[in-house]
């Protein structure tokens, strides 16, 4: 049996090296993407939570504002006497 030639055994363990870099570098990739999902799923719900609550407060001033005009109303009104 024949030894490969040098030139052939150098070129193998290159692209077994490049192969085990660009395994880590899609793993570390993946890793990354991850993380980044995971935090833009955190953002949504904060943003979702603030909207809510946003909403919460917009309604609550509308209430507020249609309290104070029924008393205005009600002040302005001459009582019976």
């Amino acid at each position: 049996m024949r030894t490969p030639p040098e030139a052939f055994l150098i070129f193998r363990e290159e692209l077994k090296k490049i192969q085990k870099q660009k395994s880590q570098l899609q793993e570390q990739y993946q890793h990354e993407v991850d993380e980044l999902t995971d935090e833009i799923s955190f953002l949504k719900e904060q943003i979702s939570s603030q909207r809510t609550m946003m909403q919460m407060a917009v309604d609550h001033a509308k209430r507020l504002e249609s309290e104070l005009k029924t008393i205005k109303k009600t002040l302005s009104t001459p009582k019976p006497e």
